[in-house]
């Protein structure tokens, strides 16, 4: 049976981020997956120190970031998975922090700083791939998200985990309901109406393309 390895790099645990999420669950366990959830706004961790200890020749750290602390033995869980789903919702053109600290962790210990002679770039430390599905959620609208470059910065997460990890897929979910009630916010910026539209006609199908996303990495095979 393969293994998943969920991760909601949102705050909300019921929200956009974490519906698209839960579907790309329900599509692994669709295929017999064995998948475990994790919300990471639950633990306290940082991102990469620069320690090093993950790079010195002779290194154990077996593909895990050696600092010892709530984020490990979900690391350590990273390390053995079959294939791994994260998904943040989009801060001023950006992923959460939490986002980053987790992938910094990640990727970190998973790469070299030795040539890649075959691929170009940095050898990966890994003798396997492990598929990674990234889901972003944003309130901006597509044709916006495209003008001021989100697709552009975003990609480059979802580059760096593939090269990394040796496959990775992005899925954008644009121009979400943010507000459970829009009328206890000033934002008169956005049309509740069209939101409700979004919300009604378009997430139904982002959750498909979630489901899908999460049953595709569990039968893919390298």
């Amino acid at each position: 049976m393969k293994k998943v390895i969920v991760l909601n790099a949102g705050p909300r645990k019921n929200f956009n981020t974490a519906k698209m999420l839960k579907e790309a669950q329900n599509g692994a366990q669709s295929v017999g997956a064995e998948v475990e959830y994790f919300n990471l706004y639950d633990y306290s961790f940082l991102g990469c120190r620069s320690c090093f200890a993950c790079q010195r020749k002779g290194s154990v750290t077996n593909n895990v970031c050696a600092i010892k602390d709530d984020i490990r033995p979900i690391l350590e869980k990273c390390a053995k998975a079959d294939a791994i789903i994260i998904g943040s919702p989009v801060y001023f053109s950006y992923p959460t922090g939490v986002f980053r600290n987790f992938v910094e962790r990640l990727m970190f210990a998973n790469h070299t700083y030795m040539v890649d002679k075959e691929r170009g770039g940095c050898k990966s430390q890994l003798d396997r791939t492990i598929p990674v599905g990234v889901i972003f959620t944003m309130n901006c609208p597509e044709d916006l998200a495209h003008q001021i470059n989100y697709d552009v910065i975003l990609d480059e997460n979802v580059k760096c985990l593939n090269h990394v990890l040796g496959y990775a897929q992005g899925l954008y979910a644009y121009d979400t309901y943010q507000f459970a009630d829009y009328s206890k916010y000033n934002c008169d910026l956005f049309d509740e109406s069209h939101k409700a539209k979004v919300r009604d006609e378009q997430f139904p199908k982002d959750l498909q393309k979630a489901f899908d996303l999460g049953k595709k990495l569990v039968e893919m095979e390298f």
